[in-house]
């Protein structure tokens, strides 16, 4: 448990965030500042659809997921959903 706004959240578990511009949100530790932060992934209006493997391979390519490491960027955290 971390704190983020005088509120106790959880680390690194994606939620879902209803009626924001994002579809998803995660709180994480900043490594340089040692804050919490909350990171916002995720087109609201589109489905993930990482059962069918050619839109999932296409995703992956496109978004270079295989070099994607960083906790704090919503690419990390985009591709993860999609593995």
């Amino acid at each position: 448990m971390a704190t983020y706004k005088n509120r106790s959240v959880t680390l690194n578990k994606p939620f879902r965030t209803p009626n924001q511009t994002k579809k998803f949100a995660v709180y994480v530790k900043n490594p340089k500042t040692n804050n919490v932060i909350k990171v916002r992934f995720g087109d609201p209006k589109m489905s993930i659809k990482k059962n069918q493997p050619a839109r999932k391979k296409s995703f992956l390519a496109r978004h270079k997921c295989s070099t994607a490491k960083n906790r704090t960027t919503a690419r990390y955290w985009s591709c993860r959903a999609w593995k």
